[in-house]
């Protein structure tokens, strides 16, 4: 089991430094935290308001804020977001703020096992509980239309849909990575309400989950 030890107390986090149990988050584990996601000065009031949101909608809730809601709850633009949290939204922010991966469950561990969906009869697509395809391999287009219907995208997936979702398969397949929010917007020259109006589910749960990754 991966740890991390601050002040004498003890950490359980998964391979890539999510805290994985929700109330076992304090201030230090943020403190301890911050220099891996490239945040080397200390935090700030700042980075304390966006990480004190995120974790009030999330204990409120049982959801993470989308990056959009919390950009206007705290007036940040984008770029002032990436600046404060330059790792990316789910893998900055949130991490400090003790939210998994697991978005949208409090104390998700337990959710491990897949579940099958069929949107076409002649072939499976194996998904965890959370909508999110297993192996990116195995996506394709269909299953991005699909997606997106079950999504908040009624009109489909239009050329500037694709033109995303190319992109974020394309970095994947290049670095193994996918790119954070900040690299996509600047990519395409979008303001983060432009955005918010092609994936309004966010752009984990929206655009990287219909381009059939995610992010770990």
């Amino acid at each position: 089991m991966n740890s991390i030890t601050s002040n004498g107390k003890r950490y359980e986090v998964d391979g890539e430094g999510f805290l994985l149990d929700f109330d076992r988050w304090d201030e230090d584990f943020a403190r301890a935290t911050a220099a891996k996601v490239k945040i080397f000065d200390g935090l700030t009031l700042e980075h304390w308001k966006v990480i004190n949101f995120i974790r009030d909608a999330y204990g409120t809730d049982g959801k993470c804020p989308v990056v959009y809601q919390t950009c206007r709850a705290n007036k940040l633009h984008l770029h002032a977001m990436q600046k404060l949290f330059p790792t990316g939204y789910l893998r900055g922010a949130c991490k400090l703020a003790g939210i998994t991966y697991r978005e949208g469950f409090i104390n998700a561990s337990w959710l491990k096992a897949p579940q099958t969906q069929k949107p076409e009869v002649e072939k499976e697509y194996r998904m965890d509980v959370r909508g999110f395809l297993l192996d990116a391999g195995e996506w394709d287009e269909r299953f991005a239309v699909f997606k997106a219907g079950e999504l908040k995208m009624p009109d489909g997936l239009t050329g500037r849909h694709w033109d995303i979702i190319t992109f974020l398969r394309e970095a994947f397949a290049k670095g193994g990575v996918v790119p954070t929010v900040y690299e996509t917007c600047d990519a395409f020259g979008l303001e983060l309400d432009e955005f918010e109006a092609l994936f309004p589910d966010g752009y984990h749960r929206g655009a990287v989950k219909v381009a059939g990754l995610r992010v770990r």
